[in-house]
């Protein structure tokens, strides 16, 4: 199963759809766009490098900010280290760079399992002025431990993240992160990272900027659930986001027995299993203390296997 949209914003810039030759109006200006870059694989004639190669002549890169990277291909068969590979070669051209987005497809293109990703840490490498880094899908993503200065905002979205790669974003120095948000997915597709695997960032000792933390899209949703209860990292964020997975009332509970919650600005629990009890008591424990809660797109299990049967939002 793969819910997800396409972007319509990166780095607070509309996303707009580059075509190589577009006629029909003048485009936006350089910096004042998020531009996606992508070929359909069975319609398009030009490649992904060409369709670039066009995106680097027509749009002046020196100005571009943010850069969403679309269907490269046959995504399934080609990794993204291809697209990756062409944007680093042009970073002597793309020298305001600030924000790029790797695997833009929606379920019409590919599943989420389909997208092949590689090494995306040689984006930071390249790009030492990025501030924010999406990637969507988790086959063969590869994230060793590295070091940013600048980097703001980090986003995987998978249906299974690899143990591995969650190692290694939080052995990663990252001192001006702000923003994580990690779909740990099922272990089904390759989501085999549990709680303890996620000890260095809930001990508070990593990423000393972090405000929003987002670990969601998981089958071990009230694990870690009870995790946060007690974890010395969420006494400053201002956002926590539990949604997407599997989060019962038992989860939901352990929240609201253990620490305080009621500094936060925001928690988002949507796409949930809780009872209509549940979800009353933890908006009126929150809410009062101006906590904007989301509970909404309660959940039903599959069949009648009770907790068995429950399922997260992005899977396949």
């Amino acid at each position: 199963m793969s819910d997800a949209d396409h972007l319509n914003e990166l780095l607070g810039l509309p996303a707009v759809d580059f075509q190589s030759g577009a006629e029909g109006g003048p485009r936006p200006a350089a910096d004042a766009a998020a531009w996606r870059v992508s070929v359909d694989a069975y319609e398009d004639e030009q490649t992904w490098e060409e369709e670039f190669t066009a995106f680097l002549d027509e749009v002046d890169p020196a100005g571009v900010r943010a850069l969403i990277i679309g269907q490269w291909g046959e995504s399934y068969e080609e990794t993204s280290s291809y697209p990756i590979g062409l944007v680093i070669a042009a970073a002597d051209r793309l020298t305001s760079l600030e924000a790029v987005f790797v695997g833009d497809l929606v379920q019409e293109e590919a599943e989420i399992s389909w997208i092949q990703q590689s090494d995306v840490t040689a984006l930071l490498t390249a790009f030492p002025g990025l501030v924010e880094l999406g990637v969507r899908g988790g086959s063969d993503l590869v994230f060793p431990a590295t070091k940013h200065e600048r980097l703001k905002s980090l986003t995987i979205e998978a249906g299974g993240l690899p143990a591995e790669v969650v190692r290694g974003v939080l052995d990663s120095e990252l001192p001006a992160l702000e923003h994580l948000d990690l779909w740990l997915g099922v272990s089904a597709y390759g989501g085999d990272a549990n709680v303890s695997d996620l000890a260095p960032l809930l001990s508070g000792t990593r990423f000393p900027a972090l405000r929003h933390l987002g670990l969601r899209n998981s089958e071990v949703q009230n694990e870690i659930a009870a995790a946060i209860a007690s974890a010395p990292v969420v006494a400053r964020l201002t956002t926590l986001d539990l949604s997407c997975g599997v989060l019962g009332d038992e989860g939901a509970a352990a929240l609201l027995e253990g620490q305080p919650l009621t500094h936060l600005g925001a928690l988002d629990l949507h796409h949930h299993f809780l009872t209509e009890a549940m979800e009353r008591r933890v908006v009126e424990a929150l809410e009062p203390h101006g906590v904007r809660v989301d509970v909404s797109e309660r959940c039903e299990p599959w069949g009648d296997r009770g907790a068995a049967g429950r399922y997260v939002t992005v899977s396949e």
